[in-house]
């Protein structure tokens, strides 16, 4: 357990100022580290060192985020008044589509597109930050997002 307390110690604010950047909401962002670190204890076993261990705890934090968010987009109701009064509802429809579309394709990019893309866009990290996280130099980050740029945009048109 000691080695585990070290390996939160030394990672917390790695995988906090991560989660901070998905959420927006430091509240749910501890909470969504707390699980995170829990998990990871619990795999903690199954880690093989492929990659850097703040990259899979990171991992582990990004994919428990995502979970929570869709059981709280489950949970959300959006009542008919929250409507804009400038769009109408088939405007709605068709941004939502393409909305779909457009996760459709992301999740069918190939690895590291789809997780540098994910972290610049809607973590909103820096490219230093990401490859940081991915033990890569800054221009590597830079070149695979506009990669995985290019192909989203191929794939919507």
């Amino acid at each position: 357990m000691d080695g585990f307390e070290k390996i939160y110690s030394e990672y917390y604010d790695i995988v906090f100022g991560y989660i901070c950047s998905l959420c927006r909401d430091e509240q749910w962002a501890e909470e969504i580290t707390q699980e995170a670190f829990l998990k990871a204890l619990k795999s903690i076993d199954s880690f093989r060192g492929e990659c850097k261990l703040n990259v899979w705890l990171c991992q582990i934090a990004k994919n428990t985020f995502f979970t929570a968010a869709k059981g709280r987009q489950r949970q959300a109701n959006c009542p008919p008044e929250q409507l804009s009064a400038g769009e109408s509802i088939d405007q709605k429809i068709a941004d939502r589509e393409t909305a779909r579309q457009i996760h459709r394709l992301l999740h069918g990019l190939e690895e590291p597109y789809k997780e540098v893309f994910w972290m610049r866009t809607f973590g909103e990290l820096s490219f230093k930050e990401i490859a940081a996280l991915f033990g890569k130099t800054e221009s590597w980050a830079r070149v695979t997002y506009h990669r995985a740029k290019i192909k989203l945009q191929e794939g919507v048109q």
